[in-house]
Order: structure tokens, then sequence, then C-alpha cells
């Protein structure tokens, strides 16, 4: 077992994605599944934006004017996603390689959810349904997130999982088996 643990907020919050960066497939033997704990968590002082042209993510420390030119709507200082533990070298490289140069890796601290905390059923849902433990006993944890380094010109107005769960994410799990092996 790995002993790195990230925190997801975008497209990897989805286990059948994650599972394909690091595993080369969407639903890998269940001992390489059984490497891996998934537990939701909530990281503050970050801001989600949705990348310009893009179907995924990035996120930006949060600050009073770091909301990108154009929206008017309220952004969240908060950040909902997954906390991935069990993670080995090997899937680290594989997700920096993912990931590319638009982030870097930065140490974070976030907060496990419990049962009953906000936002927790719509993520409990999706990792329920991959068959991932998910049982967050609301402890602190320092994990390793991918932030943001391009600028806030790049960015647009808040990203939302479930909106991407429920447009994109049967195209990004039925996506060319190819891209992904040479990873």
């Amino acid at each position: 077992m790995g002993d790195h643990a990230l925190f997801f907020y975008g497209t990897l919050m989805a286990p059948q994605i994650l599972h394909r960066v690091i595993h080369g497939r969407t639903d890998p033997e269940p001992w390489q599944k059984g490497l891996l704990r998934f537990r939701p968590a909530i990281l503050h002082g970050y801001r989600r934006h949705r990348v310009r042209h893009a179907e995924y993510p990035g996120i930006v420390p949060a600050k009073p004017s770091n909301a990108p030119s154009g929206g008017s709507a309220p952004i969240s200082t908060s950040v909902l996603g997954t906390l991935v533990s069990g993670l080995t070298d090997g899937d680290i490289y594989r997700l920096d390689l993912f990931e590319g140069e638009e982030y870097s890796k930065e140490q974070v601290t976030v907060r496990t959810l419990r049962e009953g905390d906000n936002g927790q059923g719509k993520l409990q849902d999706i990792l329920s349904s991959a068959g991932e433990d998910s049982d967050g006993k609301g402890e602190e944890v320092v994990a390793v997130t991918y932030v943001f380094t391009l600028g806030e010109e790049h960015l647009e107005e808040e990203w939302d999982f479930e909106t991407f769960k429920r447009d994109k994410l049967a195209r990004w799990i039925g996506a060319d088996e190819r891209q992904w092996q040479s990873m």
C-alpha cells in the first residue's frame, strides 16, 4: 500500500477517472481498488473555477479580488472534494503527467466530512456507486493537492461536480483507451 494522500476537487473525484489514470482502466482489479481509501473532505481558503475552454477545474487561494472577471455570483471560499489515501509513488507519477504543467503540487490541510456534514450526500453518492469506502471521521489531514498556476485570467465561473457528472462523466470514462495506455 502506498503512503501518499491527495485531495482531489475536480474530475479525479470520480473514482472511475482516478482509476483510469493510475491503473489504466475505469474498473481495475479488486486488489487495486482495495489499496485506496476514499473520503469526502473539505479544503478551506481556496476557490474552484472552471478552466477556460476546458471541462475541468483549477483551484486558487481565496482572495477578495480573485473572482474571474465577468462573474457576478458569489463563489465559495471552501472546496468540497475527495481525500484519497494509499497512493503509491507510481500513482503520483501518473497523476503528475495527467495534471500537466498547468498545476503545481502543494501541501494543504483538509477536514474529512462526517455523516450529515453539508455537501457530503452528493459526493457520497458517487463514491458509493463505485463501491468505495468513504466513512469520513471529521479529522484534519495533511495532504497534497494540485493548484492551478497559469493565472486567474484562464479561469471562469465556479466549476460544479454535479454538472460534470451529469453532462460529461460518461464521455470521460468512455474515452479512447489508447489515450490512457501511454500514462
